[in-house]
């Protein structure tokens, strides 16, 4: 018969070499919610249709590997520029988080995720 303590510190060590201790990346998402409208002097937010295979900003298609250069070839020089993600039928979470890796590189960006349309 095994003692509870042998049987504790085996545990103890298969959890600690089974987990891993590195901080995964994290991905900051906020949800659509009824506001104020927009005020005065606020710049106009940029507006990115997400499908499962197609991917518009503005109303121009464009390539997910292009995204960050339109994106601050298209934002003014200062201030917060809002950026609006409509979501199409089909799209999968991992496109989505694609996307949000990529424009995490793109500086005073406020994303807010709408859902799906």
């Amino acid at each position: 018969m095994t003692s509870l303590i042998d049987v504790i510190f085996l545990l103890l060590l298969f959890f600690m070499l089974s987990s891993t201790f590195s901080k995964f990346a994290e991905v900051e998402l906020s949800a659509a919610g009824s506001g104020a409208g927009q005020a005065q002097g606020e710049t106009r937010p940029m507006f990115l249709r997400l499908g499962a295979a197609e991917l518009s900003l503005n109303g121009r298609d464009v390539a997910l590997e292009a995204l960050q250069d339109t994106v601050r070839g298209d934002m003014p020089e200062a201030g917060e520029q809002p950026l609006l993600i409509s979501l199409q039928d089909g799209v999968s979470s991992q496109r989505l988080i694609d996307l949000l890796g990529v424009l995490r590189g793109v500086g005073n960006l406020s994303v807010t995720v709408l859902g799906a349309s």
